[in-house]
């Protein structure tokens, strides 16, 4: 049997943190689907199509990983994609509150799937997309929290958009 594990997020943009969580559970799972949920409500950092693209690029060196998008209920995609895990990292303790409630909720809607954490590095657990987004739009270094696919694609949304 497969172990194959879904690692969501919305990746908006990914980050060094999210590549490193990617990487250590590439070694735990024979597949590791990266799948970008598709929120409508929201309007994305990056377009979906360039998200997709940056973490295609980012884990090309991962030949178990595969990268792609879904909207709906995690679970229900989970069940397409023929995977019982679902994988969260956590940061901190209010990660953990989080993820606990949508973790329960995700196991009533369907107790076949199971969600396991796995736990940031201490040199990643301030970062989050929310950061890198605010550092870029105040022209900090960015740079240090991005893998260089993302590097580039924030540096033409801000030649692009300046001031975003």
């Amino acid at each position: 049997m497969t172990r194959r594990a879904i690692y969501p997020g919305s990746f908006d943009p990914p980050t060094i943190g999210h590549l490193d969580i990617i990487e250590r559970a590439a070694e735990m799972y024979d597949e590791l689907i990266v799948a970008i949920g598709v929120n409508s409500d929201k309007a994305p950092y990056l377009p979906l199509d360039q998200r997709l693209q940056a973490l295609a690029d980012s884990t090309a060196h991962l030949p178990n990983v595969k990268v792609k998008s879904f909207s709906g209920l995690l679970v229900d995609f989970a069940q397409q994609e023929n995977a019982r895990i679902i994988l969260r990292g956590l940061r901190a303790i209010s990660d953990y509150e989080y993820e606990l409630r949508i973790g329960l909720a995700n196991r009533k809607l369907n107790p076949e799937i199971e969600t396991v954490f796995l736990i940031a590095k201490e040199e990643f657990s301030f970062l989050a997309s929310s950061v890198v987004r605010e550092v870029a739009r105040h022209g900090g270094n960015y740079q240090q929290f991005v893998p260089a696919p993302v590097e580039k694609l924030i540096a033409k949304r801000l030649a692009d958009s300046p001031g975003s």
